[in-house]
């Protein structure tokens, strides 16, 4: 899944949940849910999402909407193999955006 979002030490939930098309309460259900998301949270309470959280986010995301993890199944899953969930993940990742420079190049021509 390839997100957009700009470059930015902080982002407010809003601009998280609009980038994965989503609600905002599943980031906070998530927030709750899983230990590796860790937003800062502002004097009004406010989650501010790092860059890590946002990656951890993308793990989640494809481990429970995309592969059809089972909320448990996806904390089992990132708790016992956190390093092969996220190489799996980064080669998805990077083949993902292979595919769609391809896809481009197609249409030119």
């Amino acid at each position: 899944m390839d997100i957009n979002l700009p470059d930015k030490r902080y982002y407010k939930i809003g601009e998280v949940a609009k980038a994965f098309n989503v609600n905002a309460s599943l980031i906070r259900f998530w927030d709750k849910e899983f230990d590796v998301i860790k937003p800062k949270k502002n004097n009004k309470g406010n989650r501010m999402f790092t860059p890590d959280d946002i990656k951890n986010i993308q793990m989640i995301y494809h481990l429970v909407k995309e592969r059809g993890f089972t909320l448990d199944g996806a904390r089992k899953k990132l708790k016992s193999k956190p390093d092969e969930i996220k190489d799996s993940f980064d080669i998805i990742a990077r083949l993902e955006s292979i595919k769609g420079e391809l896809l481009k190049i197609k249409n030119q021509l």
